[in-house]
């Protein structure tokens, strides 16, 4: 049985590290799910490795989801199936068990990210989908003016996507994933043009990466939004983000076939 440092996933926040829960602002998108699902092609049987709580295990007809956090197990809606207690780097399952495969918002929590994607693609006779930020475009960000050591933070946990595509070899595609401006699932992005909602502290700990950085920086952060958006510097240099439908920031897809 392989270590799990688990720290909880992005999308399901686990209340042992951050101290908070984060079902109102961690809820699936239907247009993000949307992307999930075509590029799962129709698949029935369908891993979901670092399942969370299930957010997004409606996109396919069944789906057995691995998870190994036990608070994330017992938060999983009675309508979902059971999660099995294991983490990515040792699957319990025979070679090519599952049409398809997903993680989504996780890949960057396991200890060895590598040897999670090899196993992912042991047990998957399709294709795996890895919904992740590219960390090379992290930092495009606004935020990364007001608090870096946010990005900064995330961008040091997400592996390379040339790395995960090499993990899983085969033939692999990334794609954009735009971010709606009423996105639901509130991670960092999500609020690109509503900069409001991050001065709230319990959107902001929905993002696991907020859980990394001290009180100094979260302090600095809300001082340095609250006074911009007051004076109208914020909406001076990033105002017309405000009325653009849809965001492409570093939210993508990997989809890998053998």
């Amino acid at each position: 049985m392989k270590a799990r440092p688990y720290d909880g996933g992005a999308h399901d926040v686990d209340d042992r590290t951050t101290g908070c829960g984060s079902s109102g602002y961690r809820g699936p998108d239907e247009r993000v799910a949307k992307f999930v699902a075509d590029a799962l092609g129709g698949a029935r049987n369908v891993l979901n490795v670092g399942a969370g709580t299930g957010s997004y295990e409606d996109v396919a007809d069944a789906v057995t989801a691995v998870e190994p956090s036990a608070s994330m197990r017992a938060r999983r809606p009675l309508r979902l199936t059971r999660a099995v207690d294991a983490v990515a780097e040792d699957l319990p399952f025979a070679d090519g068990e599952f049409d398809a495969a997903m993680t989504l918002f996780s890949v960057h929590q396991w200890s060895d990210a590598t040897a999670g994607l090899r196993e992912v693609r042991r047990v998957t006779r399709g294709p795996v989908v890895v919904l992740t930020c590219d960390p090379a475009t992290v930092r495009d960000f606004w935020l990364y003016d007001y608090a870096p050591e946010v990005l900064d933070t995330e961008a040091r946990r997400h592996p390379p996507v040339d790395e995960i595509a090499a993990a899983l070899g085969g033939s692999c595609a990334v794609e954009a994933v735009p971010i709606p401006l009423d996105c639901t699932d509130a991670f960092n992005e999500a609020y690109y043009g509503r900069p409001e909602m991050l001065l709230d502290p319990a959107a902001r700990q929905a993002c696991s990466a907020w859980s990394f950085v001290d009180d100094g920086v979260r302090e600095r952060f809300d001082r340095a939004l609250r006074h911009d958006l007051t004076s109208g510097t914020w909406d001076g240099r990033f105002g017309n983000l405000r009325t653009r439908p849809t965001y492409e920031g570093s939210l993508v897809i990997v989809r890998a076939t053998p």
